[in-house]
């Protein structure tokens, strides 16, 4: 007990240091090749073994870069192509499917849960809760609690997909007591969006996954984007990573059976085997950052993605909005107009920011679980593209 103390301690001392060490992101980049330098010496420290990088500026891609290795021992470069876990950054299709699903008279964002799904039992303070509405889930508003960090276990390795809503059934129980009164607060719930993935579901009559495929992903050309690893992207997947010396590492194994996720170790590295998460909805998706601009160009171009009513729930423009953005985690509505989602967990870690007044979108994905995602992201959108 004492040893395996003295290594926790040792082990966090070793990860605060090497974060002190860290070279520092430019606060105020003169040009792109200056945050490419910061960029190149974050590689070389493996923090991240691989980054990939677009940006969209007017309907066009005009900056994509990658670097450093998808897969470091198997000598893999990263690239525009290579494929990352999305994680929690696939919350911006399932919001963009429950408002076609409402654009196309299937469903009233202001409708409760209970008119779509009549097991969704929840309370609060110990008695039956109010109506939840999807809009209140949209915005992250109804109270519902988080599934972190038990989600980050809910992990399987065979190509297999599961049914979104008998596994909101499976869960739901464990998670029925509300936080606070709907529209009291706003809290982040990868379950809210597990529920919206039901209600897809239930209104489409297809898969989650089906739908997202053949609605979203399909009419935008995202090619290199799916729920599972296919054979046409063998020699495009990133392996996840993670430092050995991260004050995360130590809560991996309470989290995670490690000995199926580890494929490998290199250095001070782990490499993980391909793996998948059980709950598609709030963070199923794999892609690259080319795919993922095309669903930025989708969003910020209007196209018939979603009806000129609904646009504006989801992409604020012009007038300074009074309500949450749908669909989106961050944003910031004051002197410079932004939404964002990022996506984080064992492996990966990602984001997609849209200024839309400024038809200004980036996404950056990566291999490890630590990535300065915020500070990288405001580098990029303080230059003039």
């Amino acid at each position: 007990m004492k040893f395996s103390m003295l290594f926790l301690g040792l082990l966090i001392i070793a990860a605060l240091l090497l974060l002190a060490a860290q070279p520092r992101i430019p606060a105020n980049p003169s040009s792109v090749v200056e945050i490419e330098k910061y960029i190149e010496k974050m590689i070389v420290r493996n923090k991240p073994p691989g980054i990939s990088i677009a940006v969209v500026k007017n309907g066009q891609v005009v900056y994509k870069k990658a670097f450093g290795w998808a897969d470091g021992p198997a000598q893999l470069p990263a690239t525009s192509d290579t494929l990352y876990h999305w994680w929690s950054m696939t919350k911006v299709p399932t919001a963009i499917a429950i408002l076609q699903l409402h654009d196309a008279g299937k469903l009233n964002i202001d409708d409760p849960i209970l008119d779509y799904l009549p097991f969704f039992q929840v309370e609060l303070d110990g008695k039956p809760a109010p109506l939840i509405t999807i809009r209140q889930v949209l915005r992250h508003t109804s109270g519902l609690p988080d599934t972190v960090p038990a989600m980050i276990g809910w992990v399987h390795y065979e190509d297999k997909i599961y049914n979104q809503t008998e596994l909101l059934k499976q869960h739901l129980p464990q998670y029925n007591q509300l936080k606070f009164t709907p529209d009291s607060e706003a809290s982040y719930s990868n379950l809210g969006y597990m529920v919206l993935g039901s209600i897809i579901e239930t209104v489409s009559g297809m898969p989650y996954e089906e739908y997202i495929q053949k609605n979203i992903l399909n009419p935008l050309g995202m090619e290199n984007t799916d729920f599972l690893y296919t054979s046409q992207m063998s020699d495009k997947i990133a392996a996840g990573s993670h430092p050995m010396a991260s004050i995360y590492t130590p809560l991996l194994p309470f989290l995670l059976d490690m000995k199926p996720l580890i494929r490998e170790q290199e250095g001070a590295q782990y490499w993980f085997n391909n793996f998948y998460i059980d709950a598609t909805p709030s963070t199923g998706l794999i892609g690259s950052v080319n795919d993922a601009a095309l669903m930025v160009k989708g969003l910020l171009l209007q196209t018939d993605l979603l009806h000129p009513e609904s646009h504006p729930l989801m992409l604020p423009n012009g007038a300074a909005p009074t309500e949450r953005p749908l669909g989106w985690a961050e944003y910031n509505m004051t002197s410079r107009l932004w939404v964002q989602h990022s996506g984080g967990g064992p492996g990966f870690a990602t984001v997609m920011r849209l200024y839309p007044e400024e038809g200004l979108g980036i996404v950056i994905m990566a291999n490890n679980t630590d990535l300065p995602r915020e500070k990288l992201v405001d580098a990029f959108a303080s230059l003039d593209w």
